[in-house]
């Protein structure tokens, strides 16, 4: 089922909205994963992945619809995927408050701007200086 905006209702968009294909982070489509796939054992994790480019639109769509908090979450998101899970979760950890200095912040941030991750860079230096006014810093 279409949307009024085009979308397919998850906002990830549909062919018939014009938007494009949904898949996963294989590049796999989504009508290729099939309980029979997984059965066969056809299907890796990165099948179950979200792409970075369905992030991308759904934060489109967001911001279309007047929630720029929301786009910004799905953009920051999209660049996470280029990241292995131990080191997203890591990047978590960090910012939960007394988990780290304020300094260990800014080092992540830097890192992640290096590494091309500019929204997550600037999440983790403005959750650095935050923290530091706030006292909230191991």
């Amino acid at each position: 089922m279409t949307g009024r905006d085009g979308t397919d209702g998850t906002g990830a968009g549909s062919a018939v909205g014009g938007v494009g294909e949904v898949r996963a982070l294989s590049g796999r489509r989504t009508g290729e994963l099939t309980l029979e796939a997984v059965r066969r054992g056809e299907l890796g994790v990165s099948d179950l992945r979200i792409h970075p480019e369905t992030l991308e639109r759904q934060a489109d769509i967001a911001a279309a619809h007047a929630n720029p908090q929301l786009a910004e979450n799905l953009r920051r998101a999209a660049e996470l995927t280029r990241l292995p899970d131990d080191e997203v979760l890591a990047i978590y950890d960090a910012l939960r408050p007394g988990r780290v200095s304020s300094g260990r912040l800014a080092e992540l941030a830097a890192d992640l701007e290096e590494r091309g991750l500019p929204r997550c860079a600037t999440l983790l230096a403005e959750a650095a200086e935050v923290y530091a006014r706030r006292g909230l810093s191991a």
